[in-house]
């Protein structure tokens, strides 16, 4: 049985880039996938980027309104009328897995839709990103996966003291900020702190407090 996967941790954990590679590991082996990402992420507009300067456009983007199933039906047809009669072994070409990349912006109910791709359709999910926001409020993407996915997994990475990070800080013109809307968007491409440029540091629970004077949410 297939089964949907949330891989997920704070900013600069390396999900985009264990995406890319999750992609590249079923290439090599002659299989195809599909990626996708919330159109909300406006950053890298439809391209899915690592840090270390990998990128790849995605198969389809997914509107906040949008049914994710159908967004997948469309392009898995494609796939298979593409294929023109080609085999692969054990069968006609098809695709091997989904990959979501920023899951945290989809709504519960596309969350609902990669459950039922996994079950109903048979086909493998795996959707990355991070759990909270900088409030440490869960995303409703974020809660739903951690709610129904068959398979949860942390990527790690540090905070600036060398600790386990766990929480997203906002930084707005080189400040932490603790108020304003859930989603902000908006680095600039060449990483500069103008004021109006918002960027994120992942950070353990103790820098978090430390920066938020003792605040959590």
């Amino acid at each position: 049985m297939a089964k949907l996967y949330f891989r997920y941790g704070a900013m600069n954990s390396g999900k985009s880039t264990s995406l890319l590679q999750a992609a590249y590991n079923y290439e090599e082996r002659g299989q195809h996938v599909l990626l996708a990402k919330p159109a909300i992420d406006t950053k890298g507009a439809s391209e899915i980027a690592s840090r270390l300067g990998v990128t790849r456009e995605v198969d389809f983007l997914i509107g906040s309104d949008a049914d994710a199933r159908d967004l997948f039906a469309a392009e898995r047809e494609a796939v298979r009328s593409a294929a023109g009669g080609e085999h692969l072994a054990g069968g006609a070409l098809d695709v091997a897995c989904l990959l979501i990349d920023e899951a945290q912006f989809l709504t519960s109910e596309q969350v609902d839709d990669l459950f039922r791709i996994a079950i109903e359709d048979g086909i493998p999910v795996i959707a990355y990103g991070i759990r909270n926001d900088f409030l440490t409020h869960a995303f409703p993407g974020s809660a739903r996966l951690l709610a129904i996915a068959h398979s949860l997994e942390e990527l790690k990475t540090i905070c600036r003291c060398g600790r386990k990070a766990v929480f997203n800080g906002r930084v707005v013109g080189g400040r932490f900020v603790f108020d304003g809307d859930q989603v902000a968007i908006d680095e600039g491409a060449d990483g500069s702190l103008a004021p109006e440029i918002t960027t994120y540091e992942s950070l353990c629970g103790a820098c978090y407090l430390e920066e938020s004077g003792g605040r959590l949410g």
